[in-house]
């Protein structure tokens, strides 16, 4: 912005506060305020004395005058340091969110803190503790080094000979303040407590890659690794493409036995890994997960485009915070890395819940108790060795894009979990190894979801929470698969049935095409559920004509090709089985089979004869398509014999009269 540009700058009235324009989420704003007008420059100064951009005491009053004197109390600064010292002190953002603490503010904005919540009144009441029992000890030690010294040092000080006696006894009688054994847990914003314990927030807006890109250069480490976090349910819908490029990393190495491990870029070594968390969602066994790994990697290949088949891909883990699978794995490998570890991905892909699982809570060197404080900035760490002082980058100064990081502590507070999107606002930084490293959870990508089209109280049942065992659905010529009124799947082929198997927590319903159509498009009450809200039947739209075009003959005959029944070749059969995977964005994925007759296949054009769906969505997004992973054959239910009964009982009727005729002709 000019110096011209910046002096014809004026705020219209449909222009948000300053202060409530997170900087986080704005990288431009400090540059905005550099240049802009004198009276808008005061204020964004007057706002920032608290600590955070929020309105000053000055503007329209929130509170009410009982809630003030709270906050006078908890957080007004004095220019009298001794007087500062003994006000107790809320940590500088929240540890569940990473939103800057706010000593003003409304309930629904991340980072206020109630000064009248029990939380922070026993936190509050714990740090003058801490700082009294601290004065307490210093005064022990006085007393034991005089008691020590003898009769003749305590007559030059002036005390009397009752002063040994009684230093002893009150040694005895009162309980010494243990330190190493009292967990000062930071208390949480009520954003996070209404989270946790209401299940209810506001939503927040969230940043861009470009933010991300921001936040990451002003690392205070040389040696940074990024987790590409990406979700099992909608795999691999929350990919981020050319995320090396848009976030200035090194490129992903190539398949080329002389590609270089290690490239240093404006200082810094930067990698990157995949992680797919919730990997539970995909098998109900560990092992059959982990040999989904080669589907799973071409598929990441298909999403990376062109360049996926001449990269390497052995970085990629899949992982359940939930069941505990491969997580070990990942936290040894944070803690032999060190440096910093950033957690990137899109919203409610599971960042916070998989921070919390591969977070190496292990002892600290030196001589650290379970929740001593030590200094907060990163000491020089290795990315292997930490002595080496390269981990430190020469500009070691962070930035304004990057909070400070949390007490270095052996159990410090995780970020909060919790299935509302968007739950993380700004970076948490928690350090581990007595600053060996860093572990960064960052906000979330924007991702697209279906929960603007959904009533308010079933958004919750967007998200798929665990494995759902579908029902096979058998879709006729003529006939739509309907899902909770949002999604409708629609067959194009004639004299062809597909069999539909929902992997999404939304309900499923088979009905004819007609009234499928009049139930989407709400034009017509009926008693099949939906979560819609009203008007959007008019926003919905054609997403696209999906072929069902991969062959899944030889994983769905059955006993034909099964080398201990009949064992029969696939060229052999005279049917071909289609399938395919419908990704709904967010929710799951449907998983699709169609079975076509071989005769004159060979002549035909494959338009003709490979099955096709329409499929209508909310203006015709959140849909996508991926080679079929067959999690029904993973996962289905057992078929037993007779219904699950055991052999039935003989009848015993005639059976006495037959043995009394076999025993009269032996008497005979």
């Amino acid at each position: 912005m000019s110096a011209r540009a910046s002096k014809r700058f004026t705020l219209s009235s449909t222009t948000p506060p300053i202060w409530q324009i997170p900087s986080i989420h704005c990288p431009l704003l400090e540059f905005f305020l550099a240049n802009a007008p004198t009276p808008y420059r005061s204020l964004f100064h007057t706002a920032t004395l608290y600590g955070t951009n929020v309105p000053p005491a000055t503007q329209t009053p929130i509170l009410n005058q009982r809630t003030r004197d709270q906050h006078a109390t908890l957080f007004s600064e004095t220019r009298n340091p001794a007087a500062a010292l003994s006000l107790p002190k809320l940590p500088q953002s929240c540890p569940g969110c990473g939103a800057p603490t706010l000593g003003l503010g409304t309930e629904e904005q991340a980072g206020y803190y109630n000064p009248g919540r029990k939380s922070v009144k026993d936190f509050a009441a714990e740090a003058g503790r801490a700082r009294g029992n601290a004065s307490l000890a210093e005064s022990k030690t006085f007393d034991r080094v005089i008691c020590r010294a003898g009769d003749a040092l305590q007559r030059q000080l002036g005390l009397g000979k009752s002063f040994a006696t009684d230093t002893v006894r009150q040694v005895t009688e009162e309980s010494n303040y243990d330190t190493k054994n009292n967990l000062r847990l930071l208390p949480t914003c009520n954003r996070c407590h209404r989270l946790v314990h209401h299940n209810s927030a506001s939503s927040i807006a969230n940043p861009t890659i470009q933010s991300i890109q921001q936040i990451i250069s002003e690392s205070p480490f040389s040696y940074n690794h990024i987790y590409h976090v990406l979700d099992a349910a909608d795999f691999p819908l929350s990919f981020v493409p050319l995320l090396q490029r848009r976030l200035d990393l090194m490129p992903q190495r190539s398949r080329n036995r002389r590609a270089k491990t290690h490239i240093f870029h404006q200082g810094r070594c930067t990698e990157v890994s995949f992680i797919i968390t919730r990997s539970d969602l995909l098998a109900p066994k560990k092992e059959q997960v982990d040999a989904l790994m080669p589907y799973l990697l071409q598929v990441l290949r298909d999403a990376l485009g062109p360049s996926g088949k001449d990269i390497r891909l052995g970085n990629v883990r899949c992982v359940s915070a939930k069941r505990g699978w491969w997580t070990k794995q990942v936290k040894d490998e944070i803690w032999n890395r060190g440096g910093g570890g950033w957690m990137v991905g899109k919203v409610n892909v599971g960042k916070s819940n998989l921070f919390e699982s591969v977070f190496p809570k292990r002892a600290q060197e030196g001589d650290l108790g379970p929740n001593t404080e030590s200094d907060s900035k990163p000491k020089a760490t290795s990315y292997k060795d930490v002595t080496n002082p390269r981990s430190r980058s020469d500009n070691a100064d962070e930035g304004p894009l990057l909070p400070p990081s949390q007490p270095l502590q052996q159990f410090p507070t995780m970020p909060t979990v919790s299935y509302f999107p968007g739950t993380t606002a700004s970076p948490i930084r928690i350090p581990f190894g007595n600053g060996k490293g860093e572990l960064i959870d960052l906000p979330g990508l924007p991702r697209g979801s279906l929960d603007n089209y959904v009533v308010e109280s079933h958004r919750s049942d967007l998200v798929m929470r665990q494995r759902v065992k579908p029902e096979q659905l058998v879709i006729k010529p003529g006939q739509s698969l309907l899902i909770s009124g949002l999604v409708r799947i629609t067959p194009t082929t004639p004299d062809v049935t597909v069999m539909a198997y929902p992997f999404v927590p939304l309900a499923s319903h088979v009905t004819s095409t007609d009234k499928a159509i009049a139930i989407s498009t709400q034009t017509q009450p009926s008693g099949v559920p939906t979560i819609a809200k009203p008007g959007v039947g008019q926003k919905l739209a054609l997403a696209g004509s999906f072929k069902i075009q991969w062959d899944v003959t030889k994983r769905r005959a059955g006993p034909l090709t099964s080398a201990a029944a009949a064992g029969l070749s696939v060229k052999v059969l005279p049917f071909v089985v289609f399938s395919t995977d419908i990704l709904l964005e967010g929710c799951g994925w449907v998983e699709l089979i169609a079975q076509v007759r071989k005769r004159g296949m060979e002549s035909m054009d494959p338009s003709t004869f490979i099955p096709a769906v329409d499929i209508w969505s909310p203006n015709g997004d959140y849909i996508a398509e991926r080679r079929p992973m067959n999690g029904w054959l993973l996962g289905r239910p057992k078929v037993v014999s007779g219904k699950g009964r055991t052999r039935p009982r003989r009848s015993m009727k005639g059976v006495k009269k037959a043995m009394k005729i076999e025993n009269g002709r032996l008497l005979n």
